[in-house]
């Protein structure tokens, strides 16, 4: 599961929603294009994981439009992937983010778990990135590049620091 389905859920645990409907709400509150060919898979793998139940809703001269909302399955869910964040997926920047503004649905415990694991994969990044710089010496241009990927980890970094102390202190 990715971002996407934390989104699709998250919006489902706010009402029950048809695709199309869900597409736009998910598109103008976040920025993000949700495709069909993303949108109705997921909510397929949903549907047969019982995080979803779809109704047909009856329309006048119309094919029924499918409605779906959230079960409490998809709620745990929903909660499971919003309180992990697996080494695999930590250095993926859209999936830490999409977790962090959906904070307000953790656990202080829950947060520092997410803020953590952030920040060894941007740890690692960081060490990645300077074994890169001692190689490129020669390229100027590559070094600035790199130097210039270690600050902005760096201040990702400090930042996190930030969303730590602010984590912690809804303890």
């Amino acid at each position: 599961m990715s971002y996407v389905d934390v989104l699709i859920l998250r919006h489902l645990a706010q009402s029950p929603a048809h695709g199309y409907q869900l597409r736009k709400h998910v598109e103008a509150d976040t920025g993000f294009v949700l495709h069909n060919n993303s949108l109705y898979p997921a909510l397929r793998r949903m549907e047969e994981a019982g995080a979803v139940v779809k109704t047909a809703q009856m329309q006048q001269k119309r094919p029924p439009r499918h409605v779906y909302e959230i079960t409490d399955v998809g709620r745990e869910m929903l909660h499971e992937m919003l309180a992990e964040l697996p080494p695999e997926i930590a250095g993926d920047q859209a999936e830490f983010l999409c977790r962090l503004a959906h904070f307000a649905l953790l656990e202080p415990s829950e947060r520092l778990g997410v803020l953590d694991a952030r920040d060894a994969a941007v740890l690692a990044r960081m060490a990645h990135l300077r074994s890169l710089d001692e190689g490129a010496r020669d390229d100027q241009w590559g070094s600035l590049v790199t130097q210039e990927l270690i600050r902005r980890c760096e201040s990702e970094r400090s930042w996190l620091q930030e969303m730590r102390m602010l984590a912690k202190a809804d303890t």
